[in-house]
């Protein structure tokens, strides 16, 4: 069974996240990225109260590529501990799922 999952993580600028996304999707580690500029995240970081803002991305992969892609964010992101989360997908048209595997194949 095919089965997708998307990556959530946050990148400290647009221009960041379009660069690493952009070869996410070339290296076919996923199909797609969405990147949302302009949050603001609030976060306790080494015991100090932190504002900063980001560019969420998000990225369409098949499951079984979910390690290898979390692997490929944590090797180039600028970030000390960057945030890598893996959204479990319920479920997907079976159109944009197709597109989904077709373009993360080998």
């Amino acid at each position: 069974m095919q089965e997708a999952a998307f990556v959530y993580t946050t990148w400290p600028s647009m221009h960041q996240a379009e660069a690493a996304g952009r070869g996410f999707v070339e290296e076919k580690l996923c199909a797609c990225v969405n990147i949302l500029p302009g949050m603001v995240s609030v976060y306790a970081w080494q015991g100090s109260l932190e504002r900063a803002e980001e560019a969420v991305m998000i990225l369409k992969t098949r499951k079984e590529k979910v390690g290898a892609l979390m692997d490929a964010v944590r090797a180039i992101h600028p970030y000390d501990v960057p945030a890598i989360v893996e959204v479990a997908v319920a479920g997907m048209d079976p159109r944009y799922l197709a597109c989904v595997f077709a373009e993360t194949a080998s």
